[in-house]
Protein backbone atom coordinates (compact mmCIF):
# COMPACT_ATOMS: atom_id res chain seq x y z
CA UNK A 1 0.00 0.00 0.00
CA UNK A 2 1.18 3.53 -0.76
CA UNK A 3 1.27 6.36 1.78
CA UNK A 4 -2.06 7.89 2.83
CA UNK A 5 -3.83 8.31 -0.51
CA UNK A 6 -5.24 11.55 -1.88
CA UNK A 7 -8.30 10.11 -3.57
CA UNK A 8 -11.20 12.01 -5.13
CA UNK A 9 -14.17 10.17 -6.66
CA UNK A 10 -16.35 12.09 -9.12
CA UNK A 11 -19.74 10.55 -8.53
CA UNK A 12 -23.29 10.52 -9.81
CA UNK A 13 -26.30 8.97 -8.03
CA UNK A 14 -27.10 5.39 -9.11
CA UNK A 15 -24.37 5.55 -11.76
CA UNK A 16 -21.41 3.26 -12.37
CA UNK A 17 -19.46 5.32 -9.87
CA UNK A 18 -21.28 3.24 -7.25
CA UNK A 19 -18.92 0.39 -8.12
CA UNK A 20 -15.89 2.55 -7.39
CA UNK A 21 -17.40 3.94 -4.20
CA UNK A 22 -18.32 0.45 -2.98
CA UNK A 23 -14.73 -0.69 -3.60
CA UNK A 24 -13.37 2.30 -1.69
CA UNK A 25 -15.67 1.58 1.23
CA UNK A 26 -14.83 -2.14 1.28
CA UNK A 27 -11.12 -1.32 1.33
CA UNK A 28 -11.55 1.31 4.04
CA UNK A 29 -9.71 3.94 2.01
CA UNK A 30 -10.17 7.63 2.79
CA UNK A 31 -11.55 9.59 -0.14
CA UNK A 32 -13.35 12.78 -1.07
CA UNK A 33 -16.68 12.46 -2.88
CA UNK A 34 -17.16 15.07 -5.59
CA UNK A 35 -20.78 15.08 -6.86
CA UNK A 36 -21.29 15.66 -10.58
CA UNK A 37 -24.51 17.41 -11.65
CA UNK A 38 -26.87 14.98 -13.38
CA UNK A 39 -29.64 17.51 -14.09
CA UNK A 40 -28.23 18.30 -17.53
CA UNK A 41 -26.95 16.48 -20.61
CA UNK A 42 -24.08 16.15 -21.00
CA UNK A 43 -23.56 15.84 -17.25
CA UNK A 44 -21.39 18.17 -15.21
CA UNK A 45 -20.05 21.53 -16.31
CA UNK A 46 -17.22 22.77 -18.51
CA UNK A 47 -14.73 22.31 -15.67
CA UNK A 48 -15.76 18.67 -15.38
CA UNK A 49 -15.33 18.36 -19.14
CA UNK A 50 -11.66 19.06 -18.60
CA UNK A 51 -11.50 16.07 -16.24
CA UNK A 52 -13.52 13.75 -18.47
CA UNK A 53 -13.93 14.99 -22.07
CA UNK A 54 -16.84 12.57 -22.58
CA UNK A 55 -18.59 13.96 -19.47
CA UNK A 56 -19.11 10.50 -17.96
CA UNK A 57 -18.74 9.12 -14.44
CA UNK A 58 -16.92 7.76 -12.59
CA UNK A 59 -13.53 9.38 -12.52
CA UNK A 60 -11.02 8.64 -9.79
CA UNK A 61 -8.31 11.18 -9.10
CA UNK A 62 -5.31 9.87 -7.20
CA UNK A 63 -2.88 12.73 -6.92
CA UNK A 64 -1.93 13.46 -10.53
CA UNK A 65 -3.46 10.23 -11.89
CA UNK A 66 -6.95 10.05 -13.41
CA UNK A 67 -8.83 6.78 -14.03
CA UNK A 68 -12.06 7.05 -16.03
CA UNK A 69 -13.72 3.62 -15.93
CA UNK A 70 -15.46 1.82 -13.07
CA UNK A 71 -13.82 -1.59 -13.60
CA UNK A 72 -10.41 0.00 -14.18
CA UNK A 73 -10.85 1.99 -10.97
CA UNK A 74 -11.49 -1.18 -8.98
CA UNK A 75 -8.43 -2.85 -10.47
CA UNK A 76 -6.36 0.29 -9.87
CA UNK A 77 -7.39 0.57 -6.22
CA UNK A 78 -6.58 -3.09 -5.56
CA UNK A 79 -3.17 -2.86 -7.23
CA UNK A 80 -2.12 0.58 -6.04
CA UNK A 81 -3.72 0.69 -2.59
CA UNK A 82 -3.93 -3.01 -1.64
CA UNK A 83 -3.39 -5.70 -0.67
CA UNK A 84 -7.02 -6.65 -0.45
CA UNK A 85 -9.04 -9.88 -0.38
CA UNK A 86 -11.39 -8.28 -2.92
CA UNK A 87 -9.22 -9.62 -5.74
CA UNK A 88 -7.89 -13.09 -6.42
CA UNK A 89 -4.16 -13.57 -7.02
CA UNK A 90 -3.03 -15.28 -10.24
CA UNK A 91 -1.96 -18.36 -8.31
CA UNK A 92 -5.32 -18.77 -6.56
CA UNK A 93 -7.90 -21.28 -7.71
CA UNK A 94 -10.69 -19.64 -9.78
CA UNK A 95 -8.51 -16.69 -10.78
CA UNK A 96 -9.81 -16.99 -14.34
CA UNK A 97 -13.38 -17.19 -13.08
CA UNK A 98 -12.79 -14.06 -11.00
CA UNK A 99 -11.56 -12.14 -14.07
CA UNK A 100 -14.49 -13.41 -16.12
CA UNK A 101 -17.15 -12.10 -13.76
CA UNK A 102 -15.23 -8.92 -12.97
CA UNK A 103 -15.48 -8.02 -16.66
CA UNK A 104 -18.88 -9.61 -17.22
CA UNK A 105 -20.63 -7.08 -14.98
CA UNK A 106 -19.79 -4.35 -17.50
CA UNK A 107 -18.69 -5.80 -20.83
CA UNK A 108 -21.06 -8.77 -20.74
CA UNK A 109 -24.12 -6.87 -19.52
CA UNK A 110 -23.55 -3.42 -21.00
CA UNK A 111 -25.53 -3.36 -24.25
CA UNK A 112 -28.87 -4.85 -23.16
CA UNK A 113 -28.70 -3.06 -19.83
CA UNK A 114 -28.11 0.29 -21.55
CA UNK A 115 -31.07 -0.32 -23.84
CA UNK A 116 -33.32 -1.04 -20.88
CA UNK A 117 -32.09 2.08 -19.04
CA UNK A 118 -32.42 4.32 -22.10
CA UNK A 119 -35.82 3.13 -23.31
CA UNK A 120 -37.56 2.80 -19.94
CA UNK A 121 -36.11 5.72 -17.96
CA UNK A 122 -33.36 7.87 -19.46
CA UNK A 123 -34.74 9.09 -22.78
CA UNK A 124 -37.74 11.44 -23.10
CA UNK A 125 -40.88 9.37 -23.56
CA UNK A 126 -41.33 10.43 -27.19
CA UNK A 127 -37.85 9.07 -27.99
CA UNK A 128 -38.25 5.67 -26.30
CA UNK A 129 -38.59 2.57 -28.43
CA UNK A 130 -40.70 -0.14 -26.78
CA UNK A 131 -39.31 -2.82 -29.10
CA UNK A 132 -35.74 -2.04 -28.07
CA UNK A 133 -36.76 -1.96 -24.42
CA UNK A 134 -38.44 -5.36 -24.82
CA UNK A 135 -35.41 -6.87 -26.56
CA UNK A 136 -33.08 -5.46 -23.92
CA UNK A 137 -35.24 -6.91 -21.17
CA UNK A 138 -35.24 -10.35 -22.83
CA UNK A 139 -31.45 -10.27 -23.10
CA UNK A 140 -31.13 -9.15 -19.48
CA UNK A 141 -33.26 -12.12 -18.44
CA UNK A 142 -30.78 -14.39 -20.24
CA UNK A 143 -27.90 -12.71 -18.42
CA UNK A 144 -29.62 -13.23 -15.07
CA UNK A 145 -30.18 -16.88 -15.95
CA UNK A 146 -26.46 -17.20 -16.76
CA UNK A 147 -25.53 -15.71 -13.39
CA UNK A 148 -27.98 -18.08 -11.71
CA UNK A 149 -26.90 -21.28 -13.46
CA UNK A 150 -23.20 -20.58 -13.97
CA UNK A 151 -22.09 -17.83 -11.61
CA UNK A 152 -23.94 -19.22 -8.61
CA UNK A 153 -24.06 -22.88 -9.57
CA UNK A 154 -23.88 -25.48 -6.85
CA UNK A 155 -25.12 -23.22 -4.09
CA UNK A 156 -22.28 -20.72 -4.33
CA UNK A 157 -22.60 -17.70 -2.05
CA UNK A 158 -20.28 -15.56 -4.19
CA UNK A 159 -19.16 -15.54 -7.81
CA UNK A 160 -15.51 -16.57 -7.40
CA UNK A 161 -12.97 -17.76 -4.89
CA UNK A 162 -15.45 -18.69 -2.18
CA UNK A 163 -15.55 -15.12 -0.88
CA UNK A 164 -16.92 -11.67 -1.65
CA UNK A 165 -14.76 -9.98 -4.30
CA UNK A 166 -14.71 -7.15 -6.80
CA UNK A 167 -16.46 -9.53 -9.21
CA UNK A 168 -19.52 -9.40 -6.94
CA UNK A 169 -19.30 -5.61 -6.91
CA UNK A 170 -19.09 -5.49 -10.71
CA UNK A 171 -22.07 -7.75 -11.39
CA UNK A 172 -23.94 -6.57 -8.30
CA UNK A 173 -24.13 -3.01 -9.60
CA UNK A 174 -25.68 -4.15 -12.89
CA UNK A 175 -28.28 -6.22 -11.03
CA UNK A 176 -28.94 -3.20 -8.82
CA UNK A 177 -29.81 -1.15 -11.92
CA UNK A 178 -32.30 -3.76 -13.06
CA UNK A 179 -33.89 -3.76 -9.63
CA UNK A 180 -34.31 0.01 -9.36
CA UNK A 181 -35.79 0.03 -12.87
CA UNK A 182 -38.16 -2.79 -11.82
CA UNK A 183 -36.84 -4.94 -14.65
CA UNK A 184 -35.49 -7.79 -12.52
CA UNK A 185 -36.69 -11.28 -13.46
CA UNK A 186 -38.14 -12.62 -10.21
CA UNK A 187 -37.64 -16.20 -11.37
CA UNK A 188 -33.89 -15.71 -10.76
CA UNK A 189 -34.29 -16.59 -7.09
CA UNK A 190 -30.63 -17.51 -6.60
CA UNK A 191 -29.51 -14.17 -7.98
CA UNK A 192 -32.03 -12.42 -5.76
CA UNK A 193 -30.68 -14.19 -2.64
CA UNK A 194 -27.09 -13.40 -3.67
CA UNK A 195 -27.96 -9.75 -4.27
CA UNK A 196 -29.57 -9.46 -0.85
CA UNK A 197 -26.47 -11.05 0.68
CA UNK A 198 -23.97 -8.69 -0.91
CA UNK A 199 -26.07 -5.56 -0.31
CA UNK A 200 -26.42 -6.41 3.38
CA UNK A 201 -22.76 -5.44 3.74
CA UNK A 202 -22.00 -2.26 5.64
CA UNK A 203 -19.77 -0.97 2.83
CA UNK A 204 -22.69 -1.15 0.36
CA UNK A 205 -24.95 0.68 2.77
CA UNK A 206 -22.41 3.49 3.09
CA UNK A 207 -21.69 3.62 -0.64
CA UNK A 208 -25.37 3.76 -1.65
CA UNK A 209 -26.52 6.11 1.10
CA UNK A 210 -26.34 9.27 -1.01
Amino acid sequence: MTATPDLVLYHGPNSRSLRARWMLEEMGLPYTLEPVAFDRRPIGDDAYGEIHPLRKVPVLRDGADLVRDSIAIMEYLAARHGPTDLVLAPDEAEYGRFLEFLQFGEAGMLMPLNLVVAHTALLPEDQRNPSLAKWGRMECDKLLAFIETTGLAGGREYLAGGRFTAADISVGYSVYLLKILRQFDRSATGVDAWFKRITARDAWKRASAT
